[in-house]
């Protein structure tokens, strides 16, 4: 099938709640995708993000060839080997914690507002987050999401959430009180515009929830798996939290997610109070298994760190040349530029010429290549970038 056939069949039978580029994606292969007529793109967004160590590793790809002769799927009424794995990894690179296997992110944060809750005393039943938070598209996660515009059309929504800026320390400690079950926040904000967490917000966070009772949750769907330069966006702060939630780069394009949580928290969740029929899938667990052997063997970690201060470098160099960048932001290989000016072309001007990277929040250009981006592909966007910002003027 050619492109337009594809498209017409989308037209026909897929229901239009994604706005798609026309685009069809045949094959990818570690930072590039390729489509179906030929075109080759440089994705430094690589499957929103999920692809994070690129497209079809090889080790991943093995794995799954692999898994997939001996057992698809077995639920969770058995043990399997390969997620009791999974969990010992994650615990071992984080803080000991127990691990829950699900299917996405917005299950892992499902989760987590759960275990907050009943892990709690029964008059706690608030949430706090952040406004330019993103958490899923599922009724509490979209709750939890502070921004409005996602769930206008969805209210009433879940009760019980309550919203604060931001980094504003003041704000957090004025929404505080003996009903909060739990704080979900991410360490740096993803889809809100790549915003970091300072130092003190987060450590008033865990003197808050210390003081209170209430449970500290870090979203890290995004910034876990060592995007950041660290395995965990909270080991860059001096905080251990009580929940994390992860998925993403989790099973290196398998479909995963999981919420880890201290041992003496996790004990609430006793059978019957909450489940997955596909958590701790075989086919996601020996991917994921494999995705964090590869992130090691590879040293993609501290790629992260080196390849982010270069793409940095780079891109604070554009800065210098135009003035619609106001500033560089982020960690590691999670980097934001903030433009003075909407950047949607810019995202569509850049595919035009085999570049793929996204716009969020209007004005803030996202980079978050895969964590085995080399110099030279960053060189290579950086100059596609350069070609398109000198002909919007």
């Amino acid at each position: 099938m050619n492109t337009n056939d594809v498209i017409k069949l989308f037209d026909e039978y897929v229901i239009g709640n994604y706005s798609r580029l026309p685009r069809v994606i045949v094959r990818g292969q570690g930072s590039y995708i390729y489509d179906a007529d030929g075109g080759k793109i440089l994705d430094l967004f690589p499957g929103w993000a999920v692809s994070g160590i690129g497209h079809c590793h090889p080790k991943v790809v093995k794995a799954i060839q692999q898994q997939a002769k001996l057992l698809l799927h077995m639920d969770n009424t058995f043990y399997t080997e390969l997620q009791g794995r999974l969990a010992q990894m994650l615990s071992q690179r984080a803080f000991g914690g127990k691990c829950f296997f699900c299917n996405s992110g917005a299950e892992a944060n499902e989760a987590a507002l759960k275990l907050a809750r009943i892990s709690t005393e029964k008059k706690k039943y608030k949430y706090i987050t952040a406004f330019g938070s993103f958490h899923g598209r599922t009724f509490g996660a979209m709750t939890a999401t502070a921004q409005p515009k996602k769930f206008e059309s969805f209210q009433p929504v879940v009760p019980g959430f309550v919203y604060v800026p931001f980094n504003d320390v003041d704000a957090l400690k004025k929404a505080f009180d003996d009903e909060v079950a739990a704080v979900m926040i991410e360490p740096i904000q993803g889809e809100g515009g790549v915003h970091v967490a300072t130092p003190e917000y987060m450590r008033a966070i865990r003197q808050l929830c210390d003081k209170t009772g209430a449970r500290m949750i870090l979203d890290e769907v995004q910034t876990g798996m060592g995007r950041t330069g660290k395995w965990f966006g909270y080991q860059h702060f001096d905080v251990v939290p009580d929940i994390i939630t992860l998925s993403k780069t989790l099973g290196g394009g398998v479909a995963i997610g999981a919420m880890m949580a201290k041992p003496e928290i996790a004990a609430s969740l006793v059978p019957g109070t909450h489940a997955s029929t596909f958590g701790g899938n075989c086919i996601a667990c020996a991917a994921a298994v494999a995705t964090i052997e590869a992130i090691d063997e590879e040293a993609m970690i501290e790629n992260s760190q080196k390849m982010g201060q270069y793409a940095a470098d780079k891109l604070s160099q554009l800065k210098a040349k135009y003035s619609v960048i106001d500033h560089i932001r982020g960690k590691g290989l999670m980097i934001g530029i903030q433009l003075k000016a909407p950047g949607a072309q810019i995202v569509a001007d850049c595919l035009k010429n085999g570049l793929r990277i996204n716009c969020t929040q209007d004005t803030v250009l996202r980079f978050m290549p895969a964590m085995n981006v080399t110099a030279k592909q960053i060189d290579e966007a950086v100059k596609i970038l350069d070609n398109v910002l000198k002909n919007i003027g």
